[in-house]
């Protein structure tokens, strides 16, 4: 019995050594951090192609709560990080302006990394992710702060290579701050224009969002954003639009208008583009100052002189464009004519793309050399409008096959031989086409081969992908083979021991009787 309890023991604790060796850091917490720093480590994860594994906290193989705890420890799943939060509230009525919350929902866990984005480990076929909390089909219901963080009241704080200046809890935005005499002024995403000289120092001064609300104080506003009035506004319209970038009213009002038109000019003059006119006024005024660049003129290319009045119109009209799937205008339907000339199309032109359409244009394609995508770009379109478009080498007929509707039809069907004397067509001057219906077979034949070399280079990545994901549990498992072998083979030689040393003091005791007796007689 105590032998079983002895090899129990060693068994178990082979499973704990093992574990702990193969999955690291599973079970043991990560230090405690700061807010800032847990979203940081969160975009890292989703940067650096982290995968999602169940129960997973180490860093590069994480579930939804492991990809938090492997950063600040804490507790280990979702709903005890809500209970056990500092602060939290529903996402519904706000965020509030703070990087590294944490987001739930029921079963789900995620981290709100600033300006209306959030980072979460989702699963096996998505991994890591990284997009907009309003666009997220995950639904979060509540924010919260988690107690293994700490989260900045006040001043300043770097995050991902910029810097953010805290008040009340949150970094602010769309406003200025003048800080140990610097102003610095702020964009709609919380980022600072300028780097701050130090960041522990606090603000001084606190500048509104618009000019006009700050009546209570002398000084004069160092800067204009959407929101300001007043005479510097129309002397920044005025330039703008000596400059060609707005075309507005100029009535002092510094709108959305005025502030695209602001935004335009510092992207033409290579300063930073937050929609702000502050001292970058300085270029805004001067001679250097970039005018807004003119549109591009297009002309139409040069069409065959033997090209139709009609066709030379519309074949500049597209040349540019794609007509696809979806597409309802005239030229759908002048393409759908010519289709049925050359022997494609089989219903009434109706002047909507749809499904019939899509393959009446593969078919077209394949049997003029070109890739069969099922849009009309410019290439398919000069051939087929051109004398040199091969008509269907099968065309549909009412002896041979009946289409009912576009929506219903499916693809016009080629001939499956390869011989080109079956290709042999006559246009209407009884011209015959021998060596063109030869070239059609071997171009069809190469954009076959091309696209079944595409699709065979799918399945190495898929396996390749599995084999990762189980590597470490097949780790696993063969060290834990190896360790129990190991002690099996010293039971063994222990036993075998023990089995020659308990013969041995058998025969010693009936050795030591049989001398006995013999004295006694």
């Amino acid at each position: 019995m105590q032998r079983i309890k002895k090899i129990t023991a060693i068994i178990l604790s082979v499973f704990t050594l093992s574990s702990v060796c193969v999955f690291g850091s599973t079970f043991s917490a990560g230090a405690s951090g700061t807010g800032a720093g847990l979203a940081e480590w969160a975009l890292n994860a989703y940067y650096s192609g982290w995968s999602y594994v169940y129960g997973g906290s180490t860093p590069g193989a994480v579930d939804c709560s492991g990809l938090i705890y492997s950063y600040c420890g804490g507790e280990r799943c979702g709903d005890p990080q809500l209970n056990t939060a500092t602060e939290s509230g529903s996402v519904s009525s706000g965020i509030p302006r703070v990087h590294g919350l944490g987001l739930w929902r029921p079963g789900h866990v995620g981290v709100y990394v600033g300006d209306g984005m959030e980072v979460d480990a989702r699963g096996d076929e998505y991994g890591v992710c990284y997009e907009s909390i309003s666009s997220s089909y995950l639904g979060w219901t509540y924010w919260f702060k988690l107690a293994a963080c700490t989260y900045i009241t006040n001043g300043w704080e770097e995050f991902n290579g910029n810097y953010y200046y805290y008040e009340n809890g949150q970094y602010i935005v769309n406003t200025s701050r003048t800080i140990d005499g610097t102003t610095y002024y702020f964009d709609s995403t919380g980022k600072s224009g300028s780097t701050p000289s130090n960041t522990s120092s606090s603000s001084s001064s606190n500048s509104s969002d618009s000019s006009s609300s700050d009546k209570s104080s002398n000084q004069k506003p160092t800067s204009w954003r959407n929101g300001s009035t007043g005479e510097e506004v129309k002397k920044i319209q005025t330039r703008l639009t000596e400059l060609g970038y707005y075309t507005g009213a100029i009535d002092g009002n510094f709108g959305d208008e005025t502030e695209k038109a602001y935004r335009a000019f510092q992207e033409a003059a290579g300063l930073t583009v937050d929609g702000i006119a502050g001292s970058d006024r300085e270029v805004l005024y001067s001679d250097d100052a970039p005018y807004a660049p003119k549109p591009e003129e297009t002309t139409a290319p040069q069409v065959e002189e033997t090209t139709s009045p009609t066709e030379e119109t519309t074949v500049a009209e597209e040349a540019s464009g794609e007509i696809k799937s979806g597409d309802e205008n005239d030229s759908v339907k002048e393409i759908q004519e010519k289709l049925a000339q050359l022997g494609y199309f089989d219903v009434d032109p109706t002047g909507f793309f749809g499904d019939y359409t899509v393959q009446c244009v593969m078919n077209f394609q394949l049997a003029n050399g070109l890739e069969a995508t099922g849009v009309v770009d410019k290439d398919t379109y000069e051939i087929m409008f051109s004398d040199n478009a091969v008509a269907n080498p099968n065309p549909v007929t009412d002896e041979t096959e009946t289409v009912a509707t576009e929506a219903e039809s499916g693809p016009v069907q080629m001939p499956l031989s390869t011989d080109a004397s079956e290709f042999i067509i006559t246009n209407e001057k009884n011209q015959f086409y021998t060596d063109t219906a030869s070239e059609v077979v071997k171009k069809t034949n190469k954009v076959t081969k091309r696209a079944l070399s595409k699709s065979s280079s799918v399945i190495p990545a898929a396996t390749t992908a599995q084999v990762k994901r189980t590597a470490n549990v097949w780790l696993w498992f063969v060290l834990v083979a190896a360790i129990l072998g190991a002690l099996a083979v010293v039971f063994f030689l222990r036993d075998r021991k023990a089995g020659r040393y308990a013969r041995y003091r058998a025969k010693k005791r009936k050795r030591a009787v049989k001398t006995d007796l013999n004295s006694r007689w």
